[in-house]
């Protein structure tokens, strides 16, 4: 078998992906190890309902009329209407940082400013200095590491609001502990601050029937369960892949969206990259009575939080970092249709390695996320008040079922902390899309796959 164009993985950025080539020519065929589309942002059903994973909210809001925006610059490569998307933006969502100020931001970055004026006005103009440099600053240009938190400080000479300001962006993006790349932070910042988060109407199941039905109806090809075992290489041209099941399949082009190291792990080829500590995370769902009342925070969309006396953004010692987190509630977008359910979600910062010394015995490892979801329980009652009697039903995920259902490496879900931003991994006609290229969120992930075809596979074709 031949096709013009191979894309492993089939998450939003291969799907994206697959749906750009698509429309130029049908020949192309994405390859998906496991039995549902989706990766990281994906679904599983208990209780005769539908459970997503990976969608809190998506980041990049932006009005129709605003044409340069990452979102309608997707829509229109993808020729998606937005009608089809059905968008709710959130309410409004805060940051909350342990005997301290909240600062709240919604849809309207004009609250943010607002919110740093009144709270931090000894920092404000430093901060306008901050926007002017975000302004003009590209993200994508080449450039080595330059730590986004030396320059917040420098700008805004407060250590309180710099790791305000990096706590959200750090848990919605980050792959470095305790810092950023500043081409990241301003990818991040413009994202959740200047342009905002909102969802679908629909699940994420709604999300990726859509992509598929694009897709397949401009000719693509998809398969699950179909990992691939190794890429087939003739010196710096990929040649074939082989199945697991032996099959091998010759292509023209390659795209891998799994990531760096799990790609040159297929080519049989050490990754040139330097291997760095990777972040992993647990969260727990707990779904709650329709009737549930939480306070006066419950309304808010996601709460980015801090109870530790310092914000520390790295891998911790024990199984779970309790101490700072996200509380997301996925009820609350605006004229969103009440729900059957509420939910309240979890996520800390996890050791990857803590977890995995007990993947060789299930008792332990399901008494450790009973551990890790009766501990998280109060830290989110503190701040959205009790909730623990409405509750209906749990799980929790750990770094290890990210490793099982995405192959991210250690369960990483930002994956390598050193990006390939023109996705050329070495290889004439081999590319790089996804979270280690650099694109982060849902519409960057989706963006990154684009920019790839256009870039690198469409003018050679």
């Amino acid at each position: 078998m031949h096709v013009p164009l191979i894309i492993i993985g089939g998450g939003l950025s291969g799907l994206a992906a697959g749906l750009r080539f698509a429309r130029f020519l049908p020949d192309v065929l994405i390859l998906e190890k496991h039995s549902r589309l989706g990766g990281l942002n994906s679904y599983y059903y208990r209780n005769n309902r539908l459970f997503e994973t990976g969608l809190h909210a998506i980041t990049n809001f932006a009005e129709p009329k605003d044409k340069k925006a990452p979102l309608n610059r997707l829509l229109r490569q993808l020729k998606i209407k937005r009608k089809e998307l059905d968008l709710h933006e959130q309410n409004r969502s805060e940051i909350h940082f342990l005997n301290q100020e909240s600062l709240l931001f919604s849809n309207d970055f004009t609250l943010f400013c607002n919110e740093i004026s009144e709270k931090f006005p000894n920092s404000f103009a430093g901060f306008n200095e901050l926007l002017n440099i975000i302004d003009e600053y590209d993200p994508f240009a080449p450039r080595d590491f330059i730590s986004a938190r030396t320059i917040i400080l420098e700008k805004l000479h407060d250590q309180l609001l710099t790791d305000m300001l990096l706590c959200p962006l750090m848990y919605y993006g980050s792959s470095i502990e305790n810092d950023m790349d500043f081409g990241q932070f301003v990818i991040m910042f413009r994202a959740i601050f200047q342009e905002g988060m909102f969802r679908p109407g629909g699940t994420i199941k709604d999300l990726l029937d859509l992509l598929t039905n694009h897709y397949q109806t401009h000719g693509g090809k998809l398969r699950t369960k179909a990992g691939v075992k190794r890429i087939i290489k003739d010196g710096k041209k990929a040649v074939a892949v082989e199945l697991e099941d032996g099959e091998q399949i010759q292509c023209d082009f390659l795209l891998s969206t799994i990531g760096s190291d799990e790609t040159f792990n297929l080519l049989d080829t050490p990754s040139p990259i330097k291997d760095m500590p990777r972040l992993g995370f647990v969260e727990t769902i707990f779904e709650l009575s329709p009737e549930t009342k939480l306070n006066k925070n419950g309304n808010n969309t996601i709460i980015f939080f801090n109870n530790g006396t310092t914000f520390n953004y790295a891998k911790p010692t024990d199984r779970v970092d309790f101490n700072s987190g996200v509380i997301c509630m996925p009820q609350n977008f605006q004229n969103l249709d009440v729900r059957p359910y509420k939910e309240v979600r979890t996520t800390h910062l996890a050791n990857y390695d803590e977890w995995k010394s007990l993947s060789h015995d299930k008792a332990l490892y399901t008494a450790a996320k009973d551990e890790t979801a009766a501990a998280s329980l109060p830290v989110a009652e503190k701040i959205l008040g009790n909730f623990g009697k409405n509750i209906v039903y749990r799980d929790t995920f750990t770094p290890l079922t990210i490793e099982r259902f995405t192959t991210k490496k250690h369960g990483a879900i930002y994956g390598n902390p050193i990006k390939i931003k023109n996705g050329d991994i070495g290889y004439t006609n081999l590319f790089l899309a996804g979270t280690d290229q650099g694109f982060l969120g849902i519409v960057g992930s989706m963006l990154s796959g684009v920019s790839i075809v256009n870039q690198h596979i469409l003018p050679r074709i």
